[in-house]
């Protein structure tokens, strides 16, 4: 079992930034990388970013490349998502997420576990 906390979220004006944290415990190491997701009321939760645990490589939807920047710390066990130039429209629960990923790693049934998320609101 893998647990995962989230933590940073809060209520920002449009263009703030925020930094959200993912601190996951148990047995991390059959997972192979961490995403976040979110999800905005009334909406399918979205994939926003991920990353491997091991070699670093990073994904981004389209939606918030350039603005948001996933980076991990493996001593920590720990995800950060460094959200810039906030607007409204990004104001959703943001979840991380992590498993043993072998399908798609922006499909949300590739993953396993899951944070219980953190409320980001932007407001105009």
């Amino acid at each position: 079992q893998v647990q995962l906390v989230e933590s940073g979220g809060g209520l920002v004006q449009a263009g703030d930034s925020l930094k959200l944290s993912c601190a996951a415990s148990g047995h991390t190491y059959i997972t192979n990388i961490l995403a976040w997701f979110r999800q905005a009321p009334g909406k399918e939760r979205e994939f926003a970013a991920a990353i491997g645990w091991t070699g670093g490589n990073t994904y981004y939807a389209d939606a918030v490349k350039g603005r948001f920047t996933i980076s991990r710390d493996n001593a920590k066990n720990t995800a950060y998502l460094q959200v810039t130039s906030l607007k409204p429209e990004d104001t959703a629960v943001y979840y991380c997420a992590t498993g043993a990923v072998t399908s798609t790693y922006y499909d949300v049934s590739a993953y396993q576990y899951w944070g219980q998320g953190t409320q980001v609101t932007v407001s105009s």
